[in-house]
């Protein structure tokens, strides 16, 4: 059986699957923007990730955009 994360597992923000406030895993990655491979290493950018700890949707935000 699954067990449910502490509420310090995660964070409390709206979920647009679930329409309400659900408690979500929240992460920094960082993402390369460039499809080619010779600039790849210069084009990495921070995204915050977060994922529904009840439906499992996610979504990602480029953290530089104003």
């Amino acid at each position: 059986m699954a067990t449910r994360p502490s509420d310090t597992d995660g964070m409390t923000e709206p979920c647009e699957e679930c329409g309400r406030e659900t408690l979500h895993q929240v992460q920094v990655e960082l993402r390369t923007e460039s499809s080619k491979p010779e600039n790849a290493e210069y084009s990495r950018e921070p995204y915050r990730v977060a994922t529904c700890l009840d439906c499992g949707v996610t979504s990602a935000r480029r953290m530089n955009d104003a």
